[in-house]
């Protein structure tokens, strides 16, 4: 279960260079500007404002309340959706006009989750979270390029998230287009070969026809949990207890989504 508080740790011996890290840490004055450039400001929020009525502007409900600050917390939020999402009893939080108004000013979401593009695991539906709770990366079978690793390092080292999730899904569609590729020797269409290389190295051959597309399904996860672990910029905040990187899986028979070990 996604509610167990303790965090995947990675010791470094288990660390690969797969994944290319990072050049360094960026300038002060480029961090700053960037940070101001993609969390938003409290100048824009003014300035969005401007012009509204005063019936329109007046939030009708009180602000968020407390937001998880470490992955344990973070950890049993989402547990907490997830329950509530696969029990049909969705809260559809942070979408009030107070929580509307407030994240004109910033953004401070409390996990980071790179999932899947499946029009099927939705994360914010997934987890029952509203706005500005989660920061989502979705690429098929959750591969990563420099784009990502980019999206996922913005959201650790600017923003202060506690928490990033590799969330794989039950019949993940590229991973058993890999899988099929691999068996045929068949090449794939343009770009998709691209992730189909990406994701080969985690294809259990131990295992034979839908077993073997499953067990390859948590071995990916695995994977893109233990390059993400290697980064250097990420491996000093686990190391330092301000990050935790874990895998998880969701299934679609049951919504349940449950942590990959």
């Amino acid at each position: 279960m996604i509610s167990d508080p303790v965090p995947d740790r990675v010791d470094r011996s288990q660390r690969t260079a797969s994944v290319a890290p990072f050049s360094g840490a960026t300038p002060p004055a480029r961090r700053s500007l960037l940070r101001a450039a993609l969390t938003g400001t409290a100048a824009l929020g003014t300035g969005l404002a401007v012009g509204a009525s005063p019936a329109a502007a007046a939030p009708s409900t009180a602000a968020p309340g407390k937001r998880p600050t470490t992955a344990e917390e973070a950890l049993r939020e989402l547990a907490a959706g997830n329950r509530r999402w696969r029990t049909f009893r969705e809260r559809h939080p942070d979408e009030t006009p107070a929580v509307r108004q407030s994240l004109t000013a910033g953004q401070h979401p409390f996990a980071l989750m790179l999932g899947c593009i499946d029009s099927r695991v939705p994360p914010e539906l997934v987890f029952d979270q509203g706005l500005g709770d989660l920061m989502t990366v979705r690429t098929a079978g959750q591969v990563l390029d420099e784009a990502v690793l980019g999206s996922l390092a913005y959201g650790v080292l600017e923003l202060g998230i506690p928490l990033l999730m590799v969330l794989g899904h039950q019949s993940c569609g590229a991973v058993k287009a890999t899988v099929q590729a691999d068996e045929s020797g068949e090449e794939l269409p343009a770009h998709i070969q691209y992730l189909a290389d990406q994701i080969s190295p985690a294809i259990d051959r131990t295992k034979e026809g839908d077993a073997r597309i499953d067990a390859t399904i948590d071995a990916n996860v695995r994977l893109i949990r233990s390059r993400l672990a290697s980064e250097p910029d990420l491996a000093a905040k686990i190391d330092s207890g301000a990050l935790a990187v874990v895998g998880a899986r969701y299934e679609l028979t049951t919504q349940r989504v449950h942590r990959i070990s």
